[in-house]
């Protein structure tokens, strides 16, 4: 039994026990007799009474002398008894119910009301949970290692191939997650999402590209489970990576598709549709003109006579600037070579990115600057929104989704125009 469990089944014991030392008095009380006095004194006319009776039977008193030794004797008693301090008439009283019912619904409710009040309900919960082991990376490392020899003496247990795969991938040990991957894929009935976890390994084991072997295994993943999100977002990648711009755009949407409305991931899924959409929409304004077509864009300001000054300066209204941080409990968890997102958000209302900028973990720490020139979407700009939040975001697997296993933090809401923030990346997304 919890520590949670023991102690509600303590108070409960002690709650019936009060009830019990309370109650108890009030069910007992029954007649309330004359005092003790009283009590000798009627026993002392019992016998007097008798002793008159038995001479009367005897012959040694007449019967006017037996009346008037009778009346004598009851005037004295009446007298002893009137004398007695405290005497009283029997009274019976009966049970007090409505208090016994009044102790029984009041005790535990209020009981119950004053502990939430003054008491500390989650310290229970608190101190379960800190009272938890806690592994450091050695003893960690330790046990992954230990895993892994169990598995060259047991190779046939595919379960223990895919938790030896994961943990591995927790630590960052991509080649060798993706080779115990392998190992459980050859002792497993085809599954999409060993397969898509198998790919994504694969793909960080080779410079975090999904080219050759690990597209190859989003194919098949796809091919057994259309809808499966990460193979899907993979694919996506992988076409983005080729310059199938088209191709990504639609593996995305199709994710899009399988997520609902307050899915976690849907915020990100329409961060990258937005950004591919105005960055194919950047290079299709650049194109240069079909030869002999008349050009109907407006000639640009020459550099010097106001127009890049004016652009910049627009750009740079409302930006907001700082440093991020890798907090050191979380060095081991990330490679140098992982993408770090900064990302705004805004707090009212959609919570799209209003600009985004990266770098790698081994930049860290660096300054971040966030304009306007970085947003994703013209029509939302930083420089126009109330409050935003800003994140710093490392990613396990190089692109845009939130994973689990990515490192995170952010800061409080700021307004536009905030400087000198720090982010600190300091938890594990669940």
């Amino acid at each position: 039994m919890n520590p949670v469990s023991l102690f509600w089944l303590a108070a409960l014991v002690l709650v019936v026990l009060t009830l019990v030392a309370l109650a108890w008095p009030l069910l007992r009380q029954g007649s309330r007799t004359a005092p003790a006095e009283a009590n000798a004194a009627h026993a002392v006319y019992r016998d007097h009474k008798r002793q008159l009776d038995d001479d009367l039977a005897a012959g040694t008193l007449t019967p006017a002398e037996h009346r008037a030794a009778i009346e004598d004797l009851v005037q004295r008693y009446g007298a002893e008894i009137a004398a007695e301090p405290g005497a009283v008439t029997p009274i019976r009283a009966g049970t007090p119910w409505p208090a016994v019912l009044i102790l029984v619904a009041v005790i535990p409710a209020a009981s119950f009301a004053l502990y939430q009040m003054l008491g500390n309900p989650t310290a229970l919960s608190q101190s379960a949970e800190a009272t938890r082991p806690r592994f450091n990376e050695d003893e960690v490392r330790g046990l992954v290692e230990r895993l892994a020899e169990r598995m060259k003496s047991n190779p046939e247990d595919p379960n223990g191939w895919l938790l030896l795969a994961r943990s591995y991938t927790a630590m960052g040990r991509y080649g060798e997650s993706a080779a115990a991957y392998a190992e459980a894929a050859q002792r497993l009935p085809p599954t999409a999402q060993v397969l898509a976890d198998w790919a994504d390994s694969a793909a960080m084991a080779q410079g975090q590209t999904l080219a050759g072997k690990p597209e190859e295994l989003v194919n098949r993943a796809l091919a057994l489970e259309p809808g499966n999100r990460k193979a899907l977002a993979l694919s996506a990648t992988g076409r983005l990576e080729r310059g199938d711009v088209a191709g990504a755009l639609a593996r995305w949407r199709e994710l899009r598709q399988q997520l609902v409305a307050a899915h976690e991931d849907t915020r990100d899924v329409d961060a990258v549709i937005a950004e591919i959409d105005v960055k194919s929409g950047k290079v299709a304004a650049s194109a240069p003109p079909p030869a002999g077509a008349a050009s109907t864009a407006p000639e640009a300001p020459a550099a010097g006579k106001g127009g890049t000054t004016e652009a910049a300066a627009d750009a740079s209204a409302g930006a907001i600037s700082g440093r991020v941080e890798l907090d050191p409990k979380l060095a081991a968890a990330a490679g140098p070579d992982d993408v770090v997102f900064i990302v705004a958000r805004g707090v009212d209302g959609m919570r799209i990115p209003l600009a985004v900028t990266r770098m790698r973990v081994r930049d860290l720490p660096a300054a971040f600057r966030l304009d306007d020139s970085m947003g994703m979407m013209p029509e939302f700009k930083l420089s126009a929104a109330k409050r935003v939040v800003v994140e710093g975001r490392v990613s396990k697997s190089g692109n845009a989704l939130t994973r689990s296993g990515d490192l995170r933090g952010a800061s409080e809401p700021v307004v536009p125009g905030a400087r000198d923030l720090r982010i600190v990346i300091g938890e594990t997304v669940p």
